[in-house]
């Protein structure tokens, strides 16, 4: 009787996550992983490995090509290890709000994922992290404010690395488990990510200066290697990615609302805002626009940046017809 009355696991998806435990993160992967449970009939659910325990993005890319895991919720450098196409649609300051970046990337989904497929991830989910914004420990407005402290940039990277160096600046690429103790040691003094995660990881109690600039929105998204997608029984495949993509809609404005709310409770224990004027502004910009090419390397399509840029130009066109 016990043994017919507990639930019977054919499968549990190993699925790794930089999220700490008991983020907003974490909470909608625990909530899927229930969904997919019950489509399942108890079957499968996901194991999950918080808190960068299977390593930072790139290495739990690297578990999944070798199965040591099945899925990742990756952002940034994770997806680039994938694809490095995404970066298509990441470049510093191509958006100026939610409404630009939601509609090139609903735009772009089918074609992105016809990638990911044909390298052996499915996308189960799209969403983003929130915005990223720069944090440091001196106040950078202006962009040579930021050329004497030494900025950290996700290791593995080589043409953002030289991106970096190009512009005049001092990267030191890390893992991003070690943010916190090279804040610390003094290696490095300032990183850009979104207001979650410096309040999640605690970053921001060794970085009190935060520049009030969007950077880029940063793209995130829930994958599952192809391998371990064809085990899961076909009849109930289009349901799991139904409730995949509720969840990410759910993620999407759930992580926007904390990422306000983080940046309020933050700035209740001293972090300082720095605006960024219209003419600083428009130096970040031209900076980073003028070293496109740098970014994207050898592996980024330049008629995929060109796509993305004219969806955005006809949308904000658009909208100024209204």
């Amino acid at each position: 009787m016990l043994l017919f009355s507990q639930p019977v696991f054919a499968q549990a998806i190993k699925l790794g996550t930089l999220a700490p435990q008991n983020s907003p993160y974490y909470d909608i992967l625990r909530d899927l992983s229930e969904s997919w449970a019950q489509i399942s009939g108890g079957k499968i659910r996901f194991r999950i490995y918080p808190g960068g325990i299977a390593g930072d993005d790139p290495d739990m890319v690297r578990k999944m090509r070798i199965g040591q895991l099945d899925a990742a919720l990756l952002a940034g450098s994770g997806l680039y290890e994938i694809a490095p196409e995404i970066k298509a649609i990441q470049m510093p300051m191509m958006f100026s709000n939610d409404e630009e970046w939601d509609h090139v990337r609903a735009q772009m989904a089918t074609k992105l994922e016809k990638i990911f497929a044909d390298k052996g991830f499915k996308v189960l989910l799209w969403g983003d992290a929130g915005w990223v914004y720069l944090f440091a420990q001196k106040p950078v407005v202006h962009p040579d404010d930021l050329k004497p402290l030494r900025l950290f940039v996700w290791a593995g990277d080589q043409h953002i690395l030289q991106a970096w160096k190009d512009l005049g600046y001092r990267p030191v690429p890390l893992a991003v488990n070690e943010i916190h103790s090279a804040l610390h040691s003094g290696l490095i003094n300032a990183y850009i990510t979104t207001p979650i995660a410096a309040l999640s990881f605690q970053w921001f109690g060794l970085s009190k200066e935060m520049t009030g600039l969007k950077w880029a929105p940063l793209a995130g998204a829930l994958v599952i290697t192809e391998k371990k997608w064809q085990t899961i029984p076909d009849e109930i495949k289009e349901r799991l990615v139904k409730s995949s993509r509720e969840a990410g809609e759910r993620f999407l404005h759930q992580i926007r609302e904390h990422n306000t709310e983080a940046v309020r409770v933050m700035q209740q224990h001293g972090l300082r805002v720095h605006e960024v004027p219209p003419d600083a502004l428009t130096e970040w910009r031209k900076r980073f626009r003028a070293n496109y090419p740098m970014i994207l390397g050898d592996s980024v399509p330049p008629e995929l940046v060109a796509e993305a840029e004219r969806i955005r130009d006809e949308y904000r066109a658009s909208r100024k017809t209204r």
